[in-house]
């Protein structure tokens, strides 16, 4: 009984032992295939991350090919916005000009239309003067400290006051030397003690209305 009993534990333990080393060597063997397996799928992606450099150099190639040609191409054709805009500012600055001259044409215009409204007025008004000056000169000697002439006088000089802010000014005529500018020759007169082209008398009194002449002086010139 004690060599059956020997006989089956080392039965037991050589099937257990060769139990064993099966299982190691299918534990080696898996562990071989997964290492295998591993390297395939690194190399897989070592080939994959190689092929997508390769790409995406290519690609930057072609997108600065690409770039190089449209900045080539808008060096050689602007583009359609920037002509419209161009043209828009073009036909805005012709037109501001445009404005800008008919503004001061216009004013000008005004301004021209105003002087020769206040021309007009002014030269209507001056007989008025005319007569007052020639009612002062024919006042008798006996009344010209009458309270009449007096008022004659005043009224006179208030005329010539206003004239005055507005640039009417009397042109100086008896005595200076004959301006065909300012008077108007209506009588030549032999003077010997006057001078040679004198004005000796004047008829009517000229007038300047701010840096232009109102009315000529009538006047009467020495030879």
């Amino acid at each position: 009984m004690m060599d059956e009993e020997k006989n089956l534990k080392q039965e037991a333990e050589d099937l257990a032992e060769e139990e064993l080393e099966k299982e190691t060597e299918e534990i080696l063997a898996d562990e071989e295939e997964s290492s295998a397996e591993g390297a395939e799928e690194s190399a897989a992606a070592k080939g994959a991350d190689a092929a997508a450099e390769e790409n995406t150099a290519e690609a930057g190639k072609e997108e600065g090919c690409e770039g190089g040609s449209s900045e080539e191409e808008s060096v050689r054709k602007p583009d359609k916005k920037d002509l419209q805009i161009q043209e828009l500012n073009d036909r805005y600055v012709r037109l501001f000009a445009e404005f800008d001259n008919f503004r001061k044409r216009t004013e000008t215009e005004k301004s021209g239309m105003f002087n020769e409204g206040e021309k007009t007025v002014l030269l209507k008004v001056l007989p008025l003067i005319d007569n007052f000056e020639r009612a002062l000169q024919n006042v008798p000697e006996e009344e010209k400290d009458s309270p009449f002439a007096d008022g004659i006088e005043k009224i006179y000089r208030s005329f010539m006051d206003l004239l005055k802010t507005l640039g009417v000014t009397p042109i100086e005529a008896v005595g200076n030397e004959f301006d065909a500018n300012l008077h108007n020759a209506v009588m030549h007169v032999e003077d010997e003690e006057a001078g040679e082209n004198i004005v000796v008398e004047e008829f009517q009194k000229g007038y300047m209305f701010r840096d232009k002449v109102l009315r000529y002086s009538m006047v009467k010139v020495a030879n």
